[in-house]
Protein backbone atom coordinates (compact mmCIF):
# COMPACT_ATOMS: atom_id res chain seq x y z
CA UNK A 1 0.00 0.00 0.00
CA UNK A 2 2.53 2.37 0.52
CA UNK A 3 3.94 1.46 -2.76
CA UNK A 4 0.78 2.90 -4.73
CA UNK A 5 0.51 6.23 -2.14
CA UNK A 6 4.60 6.81 -3.30
CA UNK A 7 3.48 6.12 -6.94
CA UNK A 8 0.65 8.36 -6.37
CA UNK A 9 2.84 11.21 -4.43
CA UNK A 10 5.38 11.50 -7.71
CA UNK A 11 2.30 12.11 -10.50
CA UNK A 12 0.44 14.82 -8.27
CA UNK A 13 3.07 17.72 -8.48
CA UNK A 14 3.38 17.18 -12.09
CA UNK A 15 -0.86 17.04 -12.03
CA UNK A 16 -1.01 19.72 -10.61
CA UNK A 17 1.75 21.85 -12.32
CA UNK A 18 -0.92 20.66 -15.66
CA UNK A 19 -3.64 22.29 -13.86
CA UNK A 20 -2.62 24.84 -12.85
CA UNK A 21 -1.13 25.35 -16.25
CA UNK A 22 -4.75 25.03 -17.66
CA UNK A 23 -6.25 26.67 -15.17
CA UNK A 24 -4.07 30.15 -15.64
CA UNK A 25 -4.82 29.71 -19.33
CA UNK A 26 -8.56 29.58 -18.73
CA UNK A 27 -8.50 32.83 -16.51
CA UNK A 28 -6.30 34.59 -19.47
CA UNK A 29 -8.70 33.64 -21.90
CA UNK A 30 -12.06 34.66 -19.54
CA UNK A 31 -9.82 37.88 -18.76
CA UNK A 32 -9.57 38.16 -22.44
CA UNK A 33 -13.32 37.95 -22.97
CA UNK A 34 -14.72 40.45 -20.59
CA UNK A 35 -11.96 43.24 -20.89
CA UNK A 36 -10.44 42.88 -23.93
CA UNK A 37 -11.01 45.17 -27.19
CA UNK A 38 -13.79 42.92 -28.56
CA UNK A 39 -14.87 41.88 -24.70
CA UNK A 40 -18.18 42.62 -23.37
CA UNK A 41 -16.64 45.75 -21.76
CA UNK A 42 -15.66 47.27 -25.09
CA UNK A 43 -19.27 46.47 -26.18
CA UNK A 44 -20.95 49.40 -25.40
CA UNK A 45 -18.13 51.68 -26.53
CA UNK A 46 -18.48 50.01 -29.87
CA UNK A 47 -21.83 50.44 -29.59
CA UNK A 48 -21.90 54.25 -28.70
CA UNK A 49 -19.02 54.60 -31.31
CA UNK A 50 -21.02 52.78 -34.22
CA UNK A 51 -23.86 55.32 -33.27
CA UNK A 52 -21.69 57.85 -33.60
CA UNK A 53 -20.28 57.32 -37.10
CA UNK A 54 -23.85 56.29 -38.33
CA UNK A 55 -25.22 59.83 -37.72
CA UNK A 56 -21.95 61.26 -38.99
CA UNK A 57 -22.58 59.30 -42.28
CA UNK A 58 -26.33 60.47 -42.17
CA UNK A 59 -24.85 64.14 -41.94
CA UNK A 60 -22.50 64.05 -44.76
CA UNK A 61 -25.14 61.77 -46.84
CA UNK A 62 -27.28 65.26 -46.69
CA UNK A 63 -24.16 67.37 -47.33
CA UNK A 64 -23.56 65.34 -50.52
CA UNK A 65 -27.09 65.52 -51.70
CA UNK A 66 -27.50 68.94 -50.74
CA UNK A 67 -24.06 70.31 -52.85
CA UNK A 68 -25.30 67.32 -55.82
CA UNK A 69 -28.46 69.45 -55.83
CA UNK A 70 -26.30 72.61 -55.86
CA UNK A 71 -24.52 71.60 -58.83
CA UNK A 72 -27.19 70.32 -61.13
CA UNK A 73 -28.29 73.60 -61.01
CA UNK A 74 -25.57 75.44 -61.88
CA UNK A 75 -25.33 72.90 -65.18
CA UNK A 76 -23.99 75.58 -68.14
CA UNK A 77 -26.52 73.59 -70.21
CA UNK A 78 -29.77 74.64 -67.84
CA UNK A 79 -28.52 76.95 -65.28
CA UNK A 80 -31.24 77.64 -62.89
CA UNK A 81 -31.50 81.49 -63.01
CA UNK A 82 -32.48 82.39 -59.44
CA UNK A 83 -29.17 80.57 -58.15
CA UNK A 84 -27.34 82.16 -60.90
CA UNK A 85 -28.22 85.55 -59.90
CA UNK A 86 -28.04 84.87 -55.90
CA UNK A 87 -24.19 83.72 -56.69
CA UNK A 88 -23.83 86.70 -58.61
CA UNK A 89 -25.20 89.18 -56.11
CA UNK A 90 -23.21 87.47 -53.18
CA UNK A 91 -20.10 86.40 -54.70
CA UNK A 92 -19.55 89.37 -57.08
CA UNK A 93 -21.80 92.37 -55.57
CA UNK A 94 -23.57 92.51 -58.46
CA UNK A 95 -27.32 94.29 -58.58
CA UNK A 96 -29.08 95.86 -60.92
CA UNK A 97 -29.35 99.38 -61.03
CA UNK A 98 -32.78 99.76 -59.48
CA UNK A 99 -31.91 97.14 -56.59
CA UNK A 100 -31.30 98.17 -53.35
CA UNK A 101 -28.15 96.08 -51.09
CA UNK A 102 -29.05 95.54 -47.39
CA UNK A 103 -25.84 93.55 -45.96
CA UNK A 104 -26.97 91.31 -42.93
CA UNK A 105 -23.39 91.10 -41.55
Amino acid sequence: MKRRTAHHRLKLPRESVTQSLALLALLFMGAVAIAGPSGALAWSENARLLEQRQTEVAQLSAERDRLKNRVELLDPRHADPDLVGELLRKDLNVAHPDELVIPLR
